[in-house]
């Protein structure tokens, strides 16, 4: 199964990438340790394997990456 949505976002609070995995009504928040320097095809990397953690099947390039 696919998520609908994954985003990646700079969490000002705690310092770290979030990342927001979306299927319907659920969403499910991870954090990510990547730096805030951190390159977009790193980003996607980390939460594609995050998403994968998750159960989910994922797709680069259905990552989306908010700076």
């Amino acid at each position: 199964m696919q998520p609908d949505h994954v985003d990646v976002s700079w969490d000002v609070a705690k310092s770290k990438w979030l990342i927001r995995i979306e299927t319907g009504e659920e969403v499910i928040r991870r954090q990510c340790n990547e730096p805030k320097s951190a390159d977009d095809q790193s980003l996607r990397s980390a939460a594609q394997k995050i998403v994968q953690d998750e159960g989910y099947e994922s797709d680069l390039t259905r990552i989306s990456v908010h700076r």
